[in-house]
């Protein structure tokens, strides 16, 4: 089929891989949100997806709103048959929606309807989900609502991150991708309504989010800072400054540290929390460089009854 293929970020960049390498699939042109300023000088840059179709010669398409009427007439002159879409970041008006023949087949980060919105994945490891999965629909106005074309799922490691948990999804899911537009494409798929029944919702995950709070029980603050891993990233105050965490693990001490006091040992530093305590990973101090949560403590000079809050 003739695609444009709609999508920004590092994450969408398997799928769009992997419908340029098909043979049975012709991405015409991209959609991607406008260059933006990126990295310490602040230059502006192409999005991922944008540039790996400037490497490739594919046009790119980068609209400041989808209901632009410029935009949307190039659109039809494209012709798409089907828009693939894989964390594009905008809203798709109706009159968008209605261009190609197929519409919009989006690639979303979980077992529909279980956690539509912008953070799937961060809520399923948030959650404590067992399994994670991926799930091709067909987009309409409401958010994530479609029918569904296809499903993928996997367990989730004890030890998952949201990044890696997301990574791991992106490559199996333009596998999925692919395999929705050629049944498309053959005229043997037919979406299936989402039930009613079972529908959460994941909302974007914001800096206050990754807050940690060590009065919580243990479990629940390892879940908050892998699902935060690596962006925007947990934290928490130390002598009034911020203070990034790496995950962290489960540890054992007697006695136990009050919820959020410094233990500082020899080869570890313990964060008492509301059940059992939790070893640090890595810590990063403002203006400083990530380091062992040992070599933090070391150059820190931590004193007992010291906190994280």
């Amino acid at each position: 089929m003739r695609l444009v293929f709609a999508g920004t970020p590092e994450v969408a960049l398997p799928s769009l891989r992997a419908l340029i390498a098909s043979p049975r699939h012709e991405v015409a042109a991209v959609v991607t949100r406008p260059d933006a300023p990126s990295g310490r000088g602040r230059s502006v840059q192409r999005s991922p997806v944008g540039a790996l179709a400037d490497e490739h010669g594919i046009e790119v398409l980068t609209p400041a709103k989808a209901s632009d009427p410029a935009f949307q007439d190039r659109l039809r002159a494209l012709a798409p048959q089907a828009c693939p879409v894989v964390a594009y970041g905008a809203l798709l008006p109706q009159s968008a929606l209605d261009i190609p023949e197929h519409g919009w087949v989006n690639l979303h980060f979980s077992v529909l309807p279980a956690w539509r919105g912008a953070a799937p994945v961060q809520a399923t490891v948030r959650h404590g989900d067992e399994f994670a999965g991926a799930s091709t629909f067909r987009i309409v106005k409401a958010l994530d609502a479609g029918p569904v074309f296809g499903v993928l799922t996997e367990p989730v490691r004890p030890e998952d991150t949201a990044g890696e948990l997301l990574d791991r999804l992106a490559v199996s899911g333009a596998e999925l991708l692919v395999r929705t537009l050629d049944g498309i494409a053959d005229g043997v798929l037919t979406p299936v309504e989402q039930p009613a029944d079972g529908v959460s919702y994941a909302p974007k995950i914001t800096v206050e989010d990754a807050r940690v709070d060590f009065g919580l029980p243990g479990q629940a603050v390892d879940r908050l800072v892998r699902s935060v891993t690596p962006d925007p990233g947990a934290w928490a105050l130390f002598r009034g400054e911020r203070v990034k965490l790496g995950p962290v693990t489960r540890a054992a001490a007697d006695p136990a540290p009050a919820p959020g006091e410094l233990l500082v040992e020899r080869k570890r530093v313990l964060v008492g929390t509301a059940t059992w305590p939790v070893a640090l990973g890595d810590v990063q101090a403002q203006g400083k460089k990530r380091m062992r949560a040992t070599d933090w403590a070391r150059g820190t000079r931590i004193e007992a009854g010291e906190r994280l809050t």
